[in-house]
């Protein structure tokens, strides 16, 4: 049986969906995993005045701030996303609204700190931060000894551990409508990108220009801050920039619209089709 949980936090709808016959468990291991979305959603929001990230922006050149073990991992992810896809994706590319030029900042492990260079530190994670959040939920889940389960956040990203008895995995489908193709998805996150909702809201981080390429995007990765970073990445990359940063990766996959359909870039296997 299919139990289904909903909850608001971070500006957008979370949804556990847990595969098991037992209801009251069921519910409360939901609950301990919304637990953790609004207790990093405390640590990570720029809009929560006491969070790290608003602290952050208040740092000036040479200063730098200890943070707490979220909020430090998940930019410790977001670096390494902003290396990655050679500086399409980064937390701060909501800065260039305010600033001529990208701040720089750096990450100080030994100290757990971050440490302003250059600029504001205008941190926005909310091309990493829910994807951030249902990692982190799908921890406390499996501590829960719920391993059958789908997250979702704001219909745009989701993350899949086991599936539900005698199925091959969750069908989820591309595009805002979810609908056609769907696949059948299991450990695993499939994430997308666009301008469907709040219009092109994306700057590309190295020009702070609107994102231009395409309209929408999906990625697919083992987790899904990476599969939300990458998505958003792909908003402003062109084919053969996709085509270069996939050729090293077999454990990604990117879905670009074409003409009615679908093209995909990236050399590891599709899920299984479900229609």
């Amino acid at each position: 049986m299919i139990h289904v949980f909903k909850h608001h936090a971070m500006a957008t709808e979370f949804q556990v969906r847990l595969a098991t016959d037992d209801a009251g468990y069921a519910a409360q291991a939901a609950h301990a995993a919304f637990l953790e979305t609004d207790r990093l959603e405390n640590y990570l929001s720029r809009f929560r005045p006491n969070s790290d990230i608003a602290a952050l922006a208040e740092l000036r050149p040479g200063e730098m701030l200890r943070v707490t073990e979220p909020a430090f991992a998940c930019l410790t992810l977001a670096r390494e996303m902003e290396a990655a896809t050679g500086g399409a994706f980064s937390p701060t590319a909501a800065a260039r609204r305010t600033q001529a030029g990208p701040p720089r900042w750096s990450l100080l492990p030994g100290k757990f700190s971050i440490r302003c260079d250059i600029g504001r530190l205008e941190f926005d994670l909310g091309a990493i931060g829910k994807g951030f959040a249902l990692d982190r939920m799908a921890e406390i889940l499996r501590e829960w000894s719920c391993p059958d389960f789908l997250l979702v956040a704001g219909y745009s990203s989701i993350l899949a551990g086991g599936p539900p008895p005698g199925t091959p995995g969750w069908s989820v489908g591309l595009g805002t409508a979810h609908t056609e193709p769907r696949f059948a998805l299991t450990h695993g996150s499939m994430s997308g990108s666009g301008i469907a909702v709040q219009g092109r809201h994306i700057l590309d981080p190295r020009t702070g220009a609107p994102a231009a390429q395409r309209n929408s995007t999906w990625a697919l990765a083992p987790t899904a801050a990476v599969s939300d970073a990458l998505s958003t990445a792909c908003m402003v990359l062109a084919e053969p920039e996709i085509e270069k940063i996939m050729a090293d990766r077999n454990d990604w996959l990117v879905w670009l619209p074409a003409g009615s359909g679908w093209r995909h870039f990236g050399g590891r296997a599709l899920p299984a089709r479900t229609t």
